[in-house]
């Protein structure tokens, strides 16, 4: 089911760019905002209280990114401070879309963050031995507000 903005704000999470993050030219090389969006994802979820190797170990099941979709709308360079936001835009049984952003964060107060980089990740849930898909645990749809 499509999701209406929802009410709640997006998860906002900071990252500093780091020498190991940069390509010869001293911006991010292009991947790295798929690992600073999957460092926000899991920094939201235990912020909601669900860390995910105790889950897999409760409940025998972990998410998988099975699409991502990704925009490049300008570099972040060496040592600029980013904030890397998540929020459901989707969500089905075993399966919820998540629209994130990379922004950059201004310098003390210059206005609007920037927008770097955007995207939708989607992502699902399976079991941990047989990578089958599975319903949502009922626990995470509650955490993130979401009927299920």
């Amino acid at each position: 089911m499509t999701l209406p903005a929802l009410q709640q704000a997006p998860f906002t999470w900071g990252v500093r760019v780091y020498w190991e993050d940069t390509d010869a030219g001293g911006i991010v090389f292009y991947a790295n905002y798929l690992k600073f969006f999957e460092r926000a994802r899991t920094e939201w979820l235990r912020a909601l209280g669900i860390e995910q190797q105790r889950l897999r170990d409760e409940v025998g099941g972990m998410f998988v990114v099975t699409q991502p979709q990704l925009q490049y709308h300008r570099p972040a360079r060496l040592d600029d401070l980013l904030l890397v936001t998540a929020r459901v835009v989707e969500a089905g049984r075993a399966s919820m879309t998540i629209e994130q952003t990379a922004l950059l964060k201004p310098q003390q107060g210059d206005g609007p963050a920037e927008l770097l980089c955007s995207g939708t990740i989607r992502i699902g849930w399976v079991d941990d031995r047989f990578l089958r898909p599975q319903r949502i645990p009922s626990a995470v749809m509650a955490a993130l507000k979401l009927p299920g």
